[in-house]
């Protein structure tokens, strides 16, 4: 198949899809598919039936400790127009079969490219365009789910400028976690402990649009679970080496200990998988997905968010969930896109 991978973006997760976009294409090409790397927001910087044969920028691959420079990534852009789509790009997906899409966070994962790419014909990979918004919302997202019997942490969510803190500082309960409402990579996300850290860690929210949900800090095991074409994958325990896992601990190497399966309990195992599928349901998402919880010590997995594009980087915990089951990265990736086509014939 003609495949075009699409990565990057105008998120302060793009590092991560393009690292995702680079490993998924090159996995592609070595199944034997045409596949082909583009940044949504850069564009191609050549005729973009050349970016079939083009180089894997191996240096992608890499991810900083930090967040990306957003205003030098629009002042790094060739041509006019500020749109979220680069010179060059629509007309690579056309050429296409799929677009895989290696996108992360709200550039991408939010439904806007899903709709777009829904409007001009074009199948793309995952959820659709209706799931991955709601998604993307942690307050809608837990809205829908509580219903259903998933244990999720209780929540707030607040809108705010900086004159609201003090007043928010007083009545908000810790210990916390403060996180913007449509973020993932655990950017922005504060754990307060104390009630003089709520301040700073709603100050940082501001970042985000001053749109966060608040929400009872769970002491446990963080265990996630992935979800391929509708059944549950072995979870997989994340244990950072220090503090919490942030940014900076998922992504990279040797900062934090992850264990699949994880080492708990047959029952815990199923109330897991359960849990994860609910939401995947309760959502109408499709393909795959990864659901993050908090464990308890009696074993109530605590439901905190669902991705509908997780990672595919090489510290990524999806493939490593796959393959605790005998699925490598290219069947995976072909899995992925095969199990997408099917979903866009039945107008998911």
């Amino acid at each position: 198949m003609k495949i075009v991978v699409l990565a990057g973006g105008l998120s302060p997760e793009r590092n991560v899809s393009l690292s995702s976009g680079c490993k998924v294409c090159a996995a592609l090409r070595e199944r034997g598919h045409e596949a082909a790397l583009i940044d949504m927001y850069l564009g191609a910087q050549q005729a973009p039936e050349r970016l079939f044969s083009a180089p894997i920028p191996e240096e992608l691959t890499r991810i900083g400790r930090q967040a990306p420079d957003l205003e030098a990534v629009k002042a790094s852009r060739v041509g006019e127009g500020d749109g979220q789509f680069g010179p060059g790009v629509l007309a690579l997906c056309r050429m296409a079969d799929a677009v895989f899409l290696a996108l992360h966070g709200a550039c991408g994962e939010d439904g806007r490219v899903q709709a777009a790419l829904d409007l001009l014909g074009i199948p793309y990979t995952g959820a659709g365009h209706l799931g991955s918004a709601i998604a993307m919302d942690k307050d809608l997202t837990k809205k829908l789910v509580a219903p259903l019997g998933v244990a999720t942490p209780k929540w707030e969510l607040v809108r705010y400028g900086l004159e609201d803190i003090p007043a928010l500082t007083e009545r908000l309960e810790p210990p916390c976690v403060v996180k913007p409402v449509a973020s993932g990579s655990s950017i922005g996300v504060s754990i307060v402990r104390e009630r003089d850290a709520l301040s700073a860690a709603l100050t940082d929210g501001l970042a985000f649009g001053g749109v966060c949900v608040v929400e009872q800090y769970i002491p446990g095991r963080e265990i996630q679970v992935g979800i391929l074409e509708d059944k549950a994958l072995p979870s997989i325990e994340i244990i950072p080496r220090e503090g919490f896992y942030d940014y900076e601990n998922k992504y990279q190497p040797g900062a934090a200990e992850e264990i699949t399966p994880a080492p708990i309990p047959a029952e815990w195992e199923k109330r897991l998988g359960e849990a994860a599928l609910t939401v995947f349901r309760a959502l109408d998402l499709s393909v795959y997905s990864r659901a993050d919880f908090i464990v308890a010590e009696d074993g109530t997995p605590w439901f905190l968010e669902i991705n509908t594009l997780p990672g595919m980087t090489p510290t990524s915990l999806l493939p490593q969930e796959a393959a605790a089951v005998g699925i490598g990265y290219g069947e995976l990736c072909e899995r992925i896109i095969e199990a997408s086509l099917s979903a866009r014939k039945a107008g998911k």
